[in-house]
């Protein structure tokens, strides 16, 4: 199986023209990396080349790797039901440079491309309507960026008085003093596993 992964993956480089720059294998399956720029030319190849054959976008995402450079890896999963392969197409951006939307290939591509604009702030040029998919309009930030707070920065309630929803900076002070050392904590009664069950008897 990896032979014929070996030999796709130099198969697709040899003939993607600099759209596809290298592959490599991990976990037994291909990954292609490529130039963003490029990429629409990329998954044309992979789509429409008699040799390859994916028809199918699976899935669009995004991993964030703030450390680096260009922070985001925008990940596209392709299946060839002819060939019985799946492929993972993966890209690099950074916060401000738009990568070319996919849908003019794949048209189900754009609602993935929302939400990884939602959810990692990345751009799509060229998509018909980039904005919001799991969010509020109004929401700030990008949840699934390494650098979001846990707590987000606001959090929402309906105002009985103003009969309206409002949005308020987070509050959790009388969640502070968190103790991890017991997975039971604030039971009344000791539990199997719970490192504090003898303290706790003790203290009855």
């Amino acid at each position: 199986m990896s032979q014929d992964l070996e030999a796709l993956g130099q198969s697709i480089v040899a003939n993607a023209t600099g759209a596809i720059t290298g592959y490599d294998i991990a976990f037994g399956e291909l990954n292609i990396h490529g130039p963003a720029h490029r990429v629409v030319q990329a998954l044309e190849l992979l789509r429409d080349h008699p040799d390859y054959r994916f028809h199918q976008l699976v899935d669009l995402t995004a991993v964030d790797y703030p450390q680096r450079e260009r922070r985001f890896d925008v990940v596209y999963h392709l299946l060839s039901m002819v060939k019985n392969v799946r492929i993972r197409l993966k890209v690099q951006t950074d916060e401000d440079t738009p990568v070319p939307s996919a849908t003019p290939v794949f048209p189900v591509a754009d609602w993935f491309e929302r939400e990884a604009f939602d959810m990692y702030g990345v751009f799509f040029e060229g998509h018909p309507d980039l904005r919001r998919i799991l969010t509020d309009y109004g929401f700030h930030g990008h949840p699934l960026r390494k650098d979001f707070p846990m707590t987000g920065y606001v959090e929402v309630r309906y105002d009985d008085e103003l009969k309206r929803v409002v949005y308020e900076p987070v509050k959790i002070t009388e969640f502070r003093a968190f103790d991890f050392l017991s997975p039971w904590e604030g039971a009344k009664y000791a539990l199997p596993g719970d490192e504090k069950a003898e303290k706790r008897a003790g203290d009855a």
